[in-house]
């Protein structure tokens, strides 16, 4: 903290108190225990392992079969998957292809890694170019091939740049967020009037505190129980508030929050329709079309036709 700092200038003596903030990291990666780049032949096939730590493939080019515990899970080009701390892990080759891998592990106890666990995704050409980065620093900070799968310990270059170390930590956060930010911080409604009142009383205010609980459990499946017993209101207290000062029923207001959400996702166009319906907390993609249709009077594929038929035009 700097404080009670003095300068002097052509108006006098000037008084200048600072207070510093801390920096909060969301995703802290404490060490790096493998940092590789596989180009596998087209029958490898590797024995499989489990260990303490977080670990992620990412398919630069061709196919895998990847097994998570007791599951296979194909991947294509472009698509990672994560491994948690102490899962049973394998890659299978299809005998087709000759894959080229991005695989990564290390110890990291931040909360948010835990909805990566057996996620597939896809990364996007800013993500793989930050892998790329990594790939790049780790060729200098590390000695020794990186294509050894065998490899137990990474080992450190007696000439490195300066900062790669640092560098290489850094990449890997940003990579994280940028995958943590796209798939699991969605992208709220919004305080619009349209689910938001002006303050003038009492109940406005605990209307608009609803509505904030319901924008931060917007991923979740609620009951009107759960609200009432989170908000600490009767449930015959809760639909008069929303009789009196909204425009709707409490739950048909999360419902259309939730299809107002969907809708700006695919505007983004980041994620497929089931992964919108996963995010959103529906049990499956065909009850998250009816609901979307039931609200917007067309299919989620229709919206997504509309809204590039809209964009063709301009």
């Amino acid at each position: 903290m700097v404080d009670d700092i003095r300068r002097k200038g052509e108006f006098g003596e000037v008084r200048m108190d600072y207070e510093s903030v801390y920096l909060q990291d969301s995703i802290e990666i404490q060490e790096l225990v493998s940092l590789h780049y596989f180009q596998y032949h087209k029958d490898f096939a590797f024995p499989g392992e489990a260990h303490p730590f977080w670990e992620f493939v990412c398919v630069d080019s061709g196919e895998i079969t990847a097994i998570a515990g007791e599951k296979e899970i194909p991947l294509k080009k472009g698509e990672i998957l994560f491994h948690e701390p102490n899962e049973f892990h394998n890659v299978l080759t299809n005998g087709k292809s000759a894959p080229s891998l991005v695989v990564i592990s290390f110890y990291c106890h931040s909360p948010a890694l835990w909805h990566f666990r057996r996620k597939c995704l896809s990364v996007t050409e800013q993500e793989k170019r930050i892998l790329s980065k990594i790939i790049q620093e780790g060729s200098n900070v590390f000695s020794g091939r990186m294509d050894q799968p065998y490899q137990k310990k990474l080992l450190f270059s007696p000439e490195q740049n300066f900062g790669g170390q640092q560098l290489i930590r850094q990449y890997l956060a940003e990579f994280l967020i940028s995958l943590y930010r796209r798939y699991f911080s969605l992208p709220l409604p919004g305080r619009s009037t349209e689910y938001f009142v002006e303050k003038g009383n009492r109940k406005r205010e605990l209307y608009n505190s609803v509505v904030e609980y319901l924008e931060r459990r917007i991923q979740e499946k609620l009951t009107i129980e759960e609200i009432c017993r989170d908000m600490l209101l009767g449930r015959s207290h809760l639909q008069k508030l929303f009789q009196e000062v909204g425009s709707m029923g409490v739950m048909e207001l999360f419902h259309k929050m939730k299809i107002d959400t969907a809708k700006r996702m695919i505007r983004e166009g980041q994620l497929n329709f089931t992964q919108i319906a996963d995010q959103l907390g529906y049990s499956s993609i065909h009850y998250f079309s009816r609901q979307f249709k039931k609200e917007c009077d067309m299919s989620p594929s229709e919206y997504a036709q509309s809204i590039r038929s809209l964009a063709e035009e301009a």
